[in-house]
Order: C-alpha cells, then sequence, then structure tokens
C-alpha cells in the first residue's frame, strides 16, 4: 500500500548535526520507554523496532537493554540515516544498522520472524485501522513463541478520550485524514486476539500515553 503522509499536527523530526534527526517527543518520552522495556520485555534474544523514526530511541534503549539485540528499521530512507548517524555516535555493540520495513504492509512478518521482542511507538493514530491491524498481525507473525509485542502511544479508554487535549489531537488528525486517528485499548486487544496474541499488560506512561503488551503463547 502506499505510504501515507504524516499529518502536519503530529510531531516532527528536524536537522541535527551530522545527518541525524531530532524530535522533541522522541527526547520526552525515551526514559519512560527504555524503563517499561527493561521492566517488562526479555532480558535477552533479538527485539525489532517498528518505525524507528530518528533514532533517538534506539540508542537509549539499546544502552538501556545491553541483553537485547535491537534492530531498529523505518521506512524513510532519511529516518534510517538518521538512525544510522545516531548509532555511528553511540557506538553500541548489540545496535544493529536501520533496515527497511514497511511495518503496515502484509508479509514483512515472516521476512523477520524469530523476534523475542518487537516494539513500536506513536504510530498506530496515525494509519488507518486496516493498516493498524496488519502491524499487529504481522508483528505476532514475526515473534518467537514467548516473544512480546509492545505497542506504546496515545489510546482512547472505555470512557472516551484521556484528556481534552487528546481529543483535540485525535480531531486535528481526523480533520486531516478521516481514516486516521486513535484507536481504542478495546480495539487494540482485540487485534492482539484475532493474531493469537494473549493482551497481558496496560502499562500506564506519561502524557496520558499507554503501552499495551501482548504476548505469544509458546
Amino acid at each position: 500500500m502506499a505510504r501515507r503522509p504524516v499529518p502536519s499536527t503530529a510531531s516532527t523530526a528536524h536537522p541535527a548535526e551530522n545527518g541525524r534527526l531530532t524530535a522533541p517527543s522522541a527526547l520526552r518520552n525515551a526514559a519512560a520507554i527504555c524503563e517499561v522495556i527493561a521492566t517488562h520485555g526479555p532480558p535477552t534474544g533479538r527485539a525489532l523496532e517498528l518505525a524507528s523514526g530518528t533514532g533517538e530511541h534506539a540508542i537509549r534503549i539499546a544502552a538501556r537493554c545491553p541483553g537485547l539485540a535491537w534492530q531498529p528499521s523505518d521506512i524513510d530512507p532519511a529516518r534510517r540515516a538518521s538512525i544510522d548517524a545516531w548509532a555511528a555516535e553511540a557506538a553500541l555493540t548489540n545496535l544493529a544498522p536501520a533496515i527497511e520495513i514497511d511495518a503496515t504492509h502484509p508479509g514483512w512478518g515472516v521476512q523477520h520472524g524469530g523476534q523475542d521482542l518487537i516494539f513500536c511507538s506513536n504510530i498506530l493514530h496515525l494509519v488507518s485501522a486496516p493498516e493498524a491491524e496488519c502491524l499487529i498481525r504481522e508483528a505476532a507473525a514475526a515473534l518467537a513463541p514467548g516473544g512480546i509485542l509492545m505497542v506504546y502511544g496515545p489510546f482512547r479508554r472505555d470512557h472516551g478520550f484521556a484528556s481534552d487535549g487528546d481529543a483535540a489531537f485525535h480531531a486535528s488528525l481526523t480533520a486531516q485524514d478521516p481514516e486516521i486517528g486513535y484507536k481504542s485499548v478495546r480495539q487494540v486487544q482485540g487485534w492482539f486476539h484475532q493474531a493469537g496474541l494473549q493482551g497481558a499488560d496496560e502499562i500506564p506512561m506519561p502524557a496520558n500515553n499507554l503501552t499495551q503488551i501482548g504476548r505469544k503463547p509458546r
């Protein structure tokens, strides 16, 4: 499927030195994301990050979790170049060069199987429901038995949006593309179940975000 342009109201990346990009939102939530992965993810094994963006998460997670062989990926060549530029500066032995994956396109799960952890952040609200479901289905296919999928971002709760700010951001997204916007916790858990994952936890994160966790049965 064609790549969906990022809405203008979504967080954007800005040029930095030596081919790197930087995103304020990535810096704000990096510590909390590192902690949830270190606490709820596997201590060792193969880890695949989808839609890695600038690479600012990847270098911090790889440093925080040295037992994980961290594989960043992104569909955008400029983002992959930024990831590799950040990685070159960090010089971490457990951080691989970025690879190209369109996480919303069928087929990548089989090609990248055997993962002990798959992580993605701030992507489901920027894609359509069928694309989000495809991402989860392919991630489930790529996980090894006992593997863990972690999905970080903003979600609607059963009672609605977590804040007025979330409601306003969702409205700004759907105004630009009616097919995208916040997905509900119940919706994501349903996709986990359909993909054969056991919904394990919903971890509260800063700024009303959540990390939703699913586990592939052994």
